[in-house]
């Protein structure tokens, strides 16, 4: 993961958040209120496995999360596609 400022333009866009992602956010417990604050305190991104999406790294409840962005150009909107926290 690359940990570098400024973070891209997309950074700053409205954010969507997929079906997919509302069942995740159910499934572990988290709010979309959490989510913004994990966003807020986002530390590193870099590329995902899947062309086009990104990986954010950040913190919930004293935890390391991931958070699967993929940025509409199109639309100017942030994608969530899915967080979950990392074990270990």
């Amino acid at each position: 993961m690359v940990r570098t400022r400024p973070w891209p333009d997309w950074w700053d866009w409205e954010i969507d958040l997929t079906p997919h992602f509302l069942k995740r956010m159910e499934d572990r417990d988290f709010s979309e209120l959490d989510l913004r604050g994990m966003l807020q305190r986002a530390k590193t991104y870099g590329k995902d496995v899947a062309e086009d999406r990104w990986v954010i790294g950040t913190r919930h409840n004293l935890q390391r999360w991931e958070v699967i962005v993929e940025p509409d150009v199109i639309e100017q909107l942030l994608i969530i596609i899915t967080a979950y926290p990392i074990s270990g």
